[in-house]
């Protein structure tokens, strides 16, 4: 009985260590780098869709700073919310 207890403490060990290991995660294409953010949410460069803002000009990063001064002031706080 001994030997069957022996058996599966290693079969357990052996189950329970390889639940611990990690294949490497590595992109083969390389780093993508992501456009910046205000240079518009459409298919086509420089263009913006319904969701966006009313406001907002498409690719001007001075005029997508302050709208999200003006979301995070106005629409996010509710200090401000009646």
């Amino acid at each position: 009985m001994s030997r069957a207890h022996g058996r599966l403490a290693v079969m357990l060990a052996v189950v329970v260590l390889a639940a611990c290991s990690e294949k490497p995660q590595t992109n083969a294409e390389g780093v993508k780098h992501d456009a910046v953010p205000w240079s518009g949410t459409g298919t086509a460069a420089n263009t913006g869709t319904a969701f966006s803002a009313p406001g907002w000009k498409v690719g001007e990063k001075v005029a997508w700073e302050q709208q999200l001064k003006n979301r995070a002031q106005n629409g996010q706080n509710e200090y401000n919310k009646d």
